[in-house]
Formats: C-alpha cells, structure tokens, sequence
C-alpha cells in the first residue's frame, strides 16, 4: 500500500483568489471599458444633444 505523505513531489495549495484577481484580467477589464465608454456616450448624448 502507498503512504500519504508530504513530499516534494506535492502540489503547492490553492491560494485564495479575490475581487483584485479577477479585475487584473485583460478579458474583464476589456470588457468593462467597453461598457464605461458606450454609458459615457450615451449619457454625453443625453445631455448635450437632447
């Protein structure tokens, strides 16, 4: 039978991940951009056009 046991061999343990993480990814950040921009046009129409 195979002991369990710490080895070198072992994976490192998860390491907890929050909001900062997944706000450092370029995906996301595209993503929000694009989503600031068109409000921003939108609110800009909104108020300087209507």
């Amino acid at each position: 039978m195979l002991e369990t046991t710490t080895s070198d061999t072992a994976a490192p343990p998860e390491e907890r991940r929050g909001c900062l993480f997944a706000l450092s990814q370029p995906p996301l950040m595209i993503f929000l951009a694009v989503i600031g921009c068109l409000l921003l046009m939108a609110s800009l129409h909104d108020l300087l056009l209507l």
